[in-house]
């Protein structure tokens, strides 16, 4: 189907790939644990409309220009850097309210604002776009009529398996911290390591380099 070669191979690695954490995994997790399945939904539906783009980009070509280019790659990085550390030192400055102490998240935030976080923290990391460039065309006959459809139905493929992943998350992340709401000390802890985490990826991001 429009030229797609070992389909079953790319859905299980696509599997694994989605599981393996990450800023966005911490991110719905964060959400789902402070605010509910509602909120790490609306998480997840973010960082699967950041992932269109990047499937997107890479299937008409714009992400060849992060491959290429070392002004758009460093760009892109240090945006995406910027922001994961403003997320990390907002959860480890956050002050708790001391009789309505929320675990991750502190204060309850709008659905909208929780998609367009999700959004920016996917769409702002360019090792994202570099790996569908480098994954996705691997699963594409040499000989395929439309390539760029055939990039863009594996990356619908990969977006909403990732997208099960990602709800599943949500669910086992709210049900976990519907527990631990009443454990001030606990969850002003998993605050902090939730900062902490986002920290490392910004400065992990930092140091990647463009390959």
């Amino acid at each position: 189907m429009f030229g797609v070669t070992d389909l079953w191979l790319f859905i299980v690695s696509g599997i694994a790939l989605n599981m393996l954490p990450g800023p966005d995994s911490l991110f719905i997790i964060g959400r789902s644990a402070g605010q509910g399945f509602r909120a790490g939904s609306m998480a997840a539906l973010g960082i699967g409309a950041g992932t269109f783009i990047h499937i997107l980009a890479a299937a008409f070509g714009l992400s060849a220009i992060l491959a290429t280019s070392a002004t758009a790659f460093t760009v892109i990085k240090v945006l995406g850097c910027l922001y994961l550390l403003y997320m990390g030192f907002s959860m480890l400055l956050a002050k708790q309210n001391n009789n309505t102490a929320e675990p991750l998240q502190t204060t309850d935030m709008p659905l909208a604002k929780i998609f367009y976080q999700g959004f920016l923290t996917n769409t702002l990391n360019p090792k994202v776009a570099l790996f569908f460039l480098a994954f996705v065309p691997q699963f594409i006959a040499g000989d395929a009529p439309n390539k760029a459809l055939a990039f863009i139905f594996l990356g619908l493929v990969f977006n909403i398996n990732g997208m099960i992943w990602c709800h599943f998350l949500a669910w086992s992340s709210s049900s976990v911290g519907a527990r631990l709401k009443h454990n001030q000390n606990l969850s002003r802890y998993l605050a902090k390591f939730t900062g902490g985490l986002f920290i490392y990826f910004g400065i992990k991001l930092a140091l990647s380099e463009q390959k």
